[in-house]
């Protein structure tokens, strides 16, 4: 998906450095898709016994249900297309009610200082020359267990029973 990315402009304008939109989109459209390439008509019963669901594209070739199986394929692509425009409409009203109060974007000068900086922090914890932080202050001791006399185990034989 890194290599499409670098390809289409769309993307170039994009930042997008988490890849949320190859996980989300992309994952949940083709995810979406193959549920009407693929389900099985046994396992459709077995889940969903008094349904209407039709059996997966691939598997309605071989019942000769192929009404059923592009009825299905119809039903996923636009349940796709229904959340596609659900997601942009209502990312995009977010963004215009938050672009009302605070800028969406970084200006050019605070970009090239780095986003960490612009906010106050540092992205690795170094003190003010330049030196690393150290490590956590260990007092080099070992831990000692309290020693307690063990009891030794009476022992009785029989032949001291007797007695």
């Amino acid at each position: 998906m890194m290599v499409l990315h670098r390809r289409f402009a769309f993307f170039q304008s994009v930042d997008d450095t988490l890849a949320v939109f190859h996980m989300h989109a992309v994952a949940g459209l083709l995810g979406g898709v193959l549920s009407g390439i693929f389900p099985k008509p046994a396992l459709l019963k077995l889940m969903f016994p008094d349904s209407t669901y039709h059996a997966g594209l691939i598997y309605s070739f071989s019942g000769g249900r192929h009404a059923g199986g592009f009825k299905q394929m119809g039903i996923q692509l636009l349940g796709a297309a229904f959340i596609s425009a659900w997601n942009a409409g209502a990312t995009s009203l977010i963004c215009i009610l938050i672009s009302r109060t605070v800028d969406l974007r970084m200006k050019e000068d605070d970009q090239e200082i780095g986003d960490d900086a612009v906010h106050g922090e540092e992205a690795y914890a170094r003190w003010g020359d330049g030196e690393w932080m150290p490590g956590p202050l260990r007092l080099h001791m070992h831990p000692r267990l309290p020693s307690f006399p063990l009891p030794t185990p009476l022992l009785i034989f029989p032949s001291e029973l007797d007695m």
